[in-house]
């Protein structure tokens, strides 16, 4: 850690878009002169180029960070480029760096340029320095008995909640001096975050929701004295204030989760010492969703093929139907299903999904339409304002029975059963399927079965103006126990083929976890390979160990340029036994994220 104050350093903002407990920014800001730099190359984005809303986040994001940065004596540079590496080293140049700093991020894609930008900055003699600004403690640094990762949630939140985490909030810095030296930069509408087509669509989201991280530390602090206390009672609630509004602020770094972790730990220890046993549960799972974040990110850093692969080897088998038409019908909330098609009409409309719509609408995509996982990831990423790619792995990944304690893909919920328990009034579907609005809550979570008369008087036309049921759930029933079946026979013929072929593998049951061989990553031992810096708090890349077959389980960041409809459907993996984590799981986000915002007119975002 450099002393002098002589020191000219560049601070890459990434998704870490905060003044306070700003780690590289406060080690910045007290060695000397800063040049605030943010870039955007989205050539390198690929395939997870952030959707529209998303992109509009950003924007009113950084245009917040920079008034912040600008008032406290430095302007934050926006710079589009081709290339990151070439950008930070034009920032060298130009001022003369001494050093380049900026907090770790742990997606696939990010490992592998921050991989890059480390080596070939240490090449040029610059040194780089890196901070956790993101996470509880670094993926590397939580590990069991054997020093191997953890691949089940309980343990490693457990391991989590046992190790001593020293509350350090930095605080944001009183001044900070500008480097001199100047690059060509651009304004934030050249940046390109927002085309002029989705302005009128983007203006509506102003209306329900406020970027920037003083904003964000409005809403945490609103979410803590109203709302936490009631939130195990309300958090499954499909409507209503049932959560907080956080996911979109911690996405892109506007709230520090150490910050959010210790403050509610805080409210923990005072409802204990007043025996107010509500809260304390409250508290219990709200940190756990934020565990469930934690946990993502560890498994994406340790699995850093999870974003494209299952954890287990179970659906590698799996019969898959590239149906495209029942994608678009998914999209489009068009599968006469209501509480299925109401969530994802929200989804287009608002941005927002609440965690347990977002659980049942991918379920319904995975089980009862048995479409890829994958596709349903990649649209939840175009279209979430809260798009978040290691939450959306892991929620995808235990809907699809991924992971070790993830669902049972055996098991299909009734998205009619789930209706009436979530959404018993049906004012969930009649905010967002005005054509079922006037149906009784009798039938409205199955408007097929409703008589003639009652269908008539509601104003609804099954077929015409609301779909019928795109498939039958019996019948996906079937066909999903049928899918699994060919599954396993086609992995038994396969370990056949190898035992003949002298691999000595032995065909085991698919439910026993012992054999759903799962690369083991060591963690503990310094067998890792650390890129090139000075930085004690250098970001750690995991060593695959072999498994017991003798194959190295080395997968390195495979970054698919196809779209999501065309994934390669034998890429995936199969079955196995699993516990259930349902309602506490947050599935493709923070579930302790969101609230009800005002959108426009009468609709709302309900998290």
């Amino acid at each position: 850690m450099g002393s002098s104050c002589n020191e000219k350093t560049i601070v890459w903002f990434r998704r870490d878009l905060r003044i306070e407990d700003n780690p590289a920014l406060a080690e910045a800001a007290r060695d000397g002169s800063v040049f605030p730099v943010f870039i955007w190359c989205p050539k390198e984005e690929q395939q997870f180029y952030p959707g529209r809303v998303s992109r509009w986040w950003l924007k009113q994001s950084l245009i917040h960070l920079g008034q912040s940065l600008k008032s406290l004596g430095a302007d934050l540079v926006l710079m589009k480029a081709q290339s990151t590496i070439s950008a930070l080293i034009d920032c060298i140049t130009a001022i003369g760096a001494t050093k380049v700093v900026y907090n770790q991020l742990y997606d696939p894609v990010s490992l592998v340029r921050d991989h890059n930008i480390k080596q070939k900055l240490g090449e040029l003699g610059v040194p780089v320095q890196t901070y956790n600004a993101d996470m509880l403690y670094e993926p590397w640094e939580v590990y069991d008995n054997e020093g191997y990762a953890f691949t089940t949630f309980n343990a490693y939140w457990e391991k989590c909640l046992k190790m001593h985490n020293d509350p350090i909030i930095r605080l944001p810095p009183c001044r900070l001096v500008q480097a001199p030296g100047s690059v060509e930069d651009c304004t934030i509408e050249k940046l390109g975050l927002e085309d002029e087509s989705e302005k009128p669509s983007n203006a509506l989201l102003g209306r329900g929701w406020a970027p920037g991280w003083i904003n964000a530390e409005k809403a945490l602090n609103t979410f803590i004295e109203n709302h936490l206390l009631d939130y195990a009672k309300n958090r499954l609630k499909v409507t209503g204030n049932s959560t907080s509004i956080l996911s979109p602020y911690i996405h892109y770094g506007e709230l520090s989760i150490k910050k959010i972790f210790h403050t509610v730990v805080m409210k923990q220890i005072l409802w204990a010492q007043d025996q107010n046993h509500e809260g304390e549960k409250s508290v219990s799972y709200f940190l756990k969703s934020i565990g469930f974040r934690e946990y993502s990110r560890y498994i994406c850093f340790n699995f850093p093929f999870t974003h494209e692969r299952s954890l287990l080897r179970n659906l590698k088998y799996f019969p898959w139907q590239a149906n495209q038409a029942h994608f678009k019908a998914w999209r489009q909330g068009r599968t006469g299903y209501p509480l299925v098609d109401a969530g994802m009409r929200e989804l287009w409309a608002t941005g927002w999904l609440h965690n347990k719509i977002r659980v049942i609408t991918a379920s319904f995509l995975v089980k009862c339409l048995l479409l890829p996982w994958q596709w349903g990831m990649k649209y939840f990423w175009d279209t979430l304002l809260d798009a978040d790619l290691e939450s959306d792995v892991l929620g995808w990944q235990y809907i699809s029975g991924s992971l070790p304690d993830g669902h049972d893909l055996r098991r299909l919920d009734s998205p009619e059963v789930q209706g009436f328990k979530y959404d018993p009034e049906g004012e969930y579907i009649r905010q967002w399927l005005p054509e079922l609005s006037r149906i009784p809550t009798e039938w409205i979570h199955h408007p097929w079965n409703a008589p003639l008369a009652v269908l008539q008087a509601s104003g609804v036309e099954l077929g015409l103006n609301y779909p019928e049921p795109i498939i039958d759930i019996e019948v996906a029933r079937d066909n999903l126990t049928t899918a699994i079946l060919l599954m396993n026979e086609k992995e038994s013929a396969s370990k056949q083929d190898n035992n003949c072929e002298g691999t000595n593998e032995v065909v085991n049951d698919n439910c026993d976890l012992e054999n759903l061989r799962i690369p083991k990553v060591l963690l503990k031992k310094e067998k890792r390979v650390a890129c090139p810096s000075n930085s004690s708090n250098d970001q750690k890349v995991p060593s695959m160990m072999k498994n017991s077959s003798g194959v190295n389980n080395n997968n390195g960041v495979k970054r698919s340029r196809q779209e999501p409809d065309e994934y390669n459907l034998n890429d995936c993996k199969s079955e196995s036994e699993f516990s259930k984590l349902d309602d506490d799981l947050c599935s493709t986000a923070v579930s302790s994220s969101g609230s009800k915002k005002q959108a426009t007119g009468n609709s709302s975002f309900c998290f």
